[in-house]
């Protein structure tokens, strides 16, 4: 396996027990298995894929970094995409293709924003699929817009699978990137709040102190 090499000039590797790890997650549905089966992080701070390895927590940045550095192991470029939302979070996705089929994977506080099969022939196929499952504590649908993919390669310097720090630079350029719109105005102001049994689903072990809520002071559109 090649080095990484980070951004003081020193190469670093997984060790043995992290390649073994990695072993286990052959293919992508058990990397989503995995990131389900960990406590979701309702910290305030990132973790690199090696820390979510250590901590054995991690919200959806944390996941989404995380399992592009698995599916990076099985050969796949390891490639995010982030979800807009308003009076929400932001939601992000690590994205591999099969026969030319977009599908994801996703560590989220709430069930309907996690594992998509490679069945989407486009970006926004794959966004649109998460609209019905994406709301907030109001039963709002938020989701608005994706992002264009950003393929974590280009922080190789940094060593992003191994250092915490990195992850800034990742949130970052995420910042700057392209984005695009899913809504029209006119869609946005007829849409249904959403059904309680939907809403039931959705919410199932979810850690309540993890859900946004929109009215709270210093929370934005």
């Amino acid at each position: 396996m090649k080095s990484k090499k980070s951004f003081d000039g020193k190469f670093i590797e997984w060790t043995v027990s992290g390649l073994k790890f990695f072993e286990k997650l052959a293919v992508p549905e058990k990397i989503q298995f995995f990131l389900d089966s960990i406590p979701y992080s309702t910290d305030p701070i990132y973790r690199s894929p090696r820390s979510v390895i250590r901590d054995r927590r991690a919200h959806c940045f944390d996941g989404a970094v995380f399992a592009a550095a698995a599916l990076s192991e099985l050969g796949f470029p390891p490639v995010i995409i982030e979800l807009k939302a308003v009076r929400d979070d932001d939601h992000m996705l690590a994205l591999f293709r099969r026969k030319g089929y977009w599908g994801a994977i996703g560590k989220s506080n709430c069930a309907g924003l996690r594992y998509r099969e490679p069945i989407y022939r486009t970006l926004r196929e794959l966004a649109l699929s998460y609209f019905e499952f994406y709301f907030n504590i109001k039963s709002e649908k938020t989701l608005r817009g994706y992002s264009a993919t950003l393929n974590l390669g280009i922080f190789d310097k940094y060593a992003w699978r191994f250092n915490d720090e990195a992850m800034d630079r990742i949130a970052d350029k995420l910042d700057t990137i392209r984005h695009y719109t899913l809504l029209t105005k006119s869609m946005i102001s007829h849409l249904a709040i959403v059904d309680s049994r939907t809403y039931a689903a959705g919410m199932y072990g979810a850690d309540e102190e993890g859900l946004y809520d929109p009215d709270k002071a210093g929370n934005g559109d």
